[in-house]
């Protein structure tokens, strides 16, 4: 890999947002390693984004892993350090609180926030490596939220609740950082058009007629069903968002928080000045509750 804008690690590379912004920031000029999980999405993402691309095996989940990750990292970075890491990796877990199993809340925040802060723990080193060589603000950690960090919905609550958190714990890491010359970004997305909502859709948990949550939930999860089929219809290009990545790691003053279409400005802006009774009955009365 030649020298360039700096060495970026990113997440959850397979698909979607973290394939989308792989091949973008490689087309900036960064050297991009890409978190993957098996061998044939490492060949697929290698050819996807040319000579600026190296596919590491990376599962967030396995402490393991994310140790030889680092490992790995340091290796090919030197003494010029990690100028950014973009935790884009995520699943989503949803059903009724009642209904959804300990076991996939545990899932859940495993992989978006637990394996998030493990990986964040085990690039800081390497982070302040690049500041130490390039000066402050060169190393940049980009975090990736959702709409669903900010705007609480029914059946949604465990990929609400880790999103939540992530945005919790940015904000904390933003200011714990700030005197090492580390700058951290939120990007907070509306519908994309990945594939993570059809795996959402074909959860071993999702609910069939018979299931005694539907006698008490029917309606919320069918609501939220319709509901990500249609924003799946209309939803903006992970390219969108990949871009974003991009001015998140180039600019030189980069915002803190990045929304990404008009669900993620509306929505936030609404829950800023309309009541919470308000905002809730919006949303059951737009899921048809």
């Amino acid at each position: 890999m030649s020298e360039s804008l700096g060495h970026v690690l990113i997440t959850g590379c397979s698909t979607g947002i973290g394939r989308a912004s792989v091949i973008h920031l490689a087309k900036l000029g960064f050297n991009v390693l890409a978190g993957v999980r098996n061998a044939t999405d490492r060949q697929s993402i290698e050819q996807a984004g040319g000579g600026n691309v190296k596919a590491i095996l990376l599962d967030v989940t396995d402490s393991a892993a994310i140790r030889a990750a680092a490992k790995t990292v340091g290796e090919i970075c030197g003494q010029r350090g990690l100028a950014g890491l973009v935790n884009n990796a995520g699943i989503v877990v949803h059903g009724p609180v009642e209904f959804v199993p300990i076991r996939r809340w545990r899932e859940q925040f495993e992989v978006n926030v637990i394996g998030q802060i493990e990986l964040t723990q085990a690039m800081l080193p390497l982070l302040r490596m690049r500041v130490a060589a390039s000066g402050r603000g060169s190393a940049r950690i980009v975090n990736m939220s959702s709409i669903a960090g900010l705007i609480a919905q029914p059946i949604l609550s465990p990929y609400n609740a880790s999103k939540y958190a992530l945005e919790a714990v940015s904000d904390s890491l933003r200011m714990e950082l700030r005197p090492q010359g580390i700058l951290v970004c939120l990007i907070e997305p509306g519908a994309i058009d990945t594939p993570i909502w059809g795996k959402a859709e074909a959860n071993p948990d999702v609910f069939p007629a018979d299931h005694p949550a539907r006698s008490l939930y029917g309606k919320a999860i069918d609501g939220i069903t319709n509901h990500s089929r249609k924003s799946a219809r209309n939803a903006v290009p992970a390219e969108k968002v990949a871009q974003v990545v991009g001015r998140c790691m180039t600019r030189k003053r980069p915002r803190t928080r990045y929304p990404v279409c008009w669900e993620s400005h509306v929505g936030s802006a609404a829950k800023g000045f309309l009541p919470t009774a308000i905002m809730d009955a919006g949303i059951c009365w737009a899921l048809g509750m």
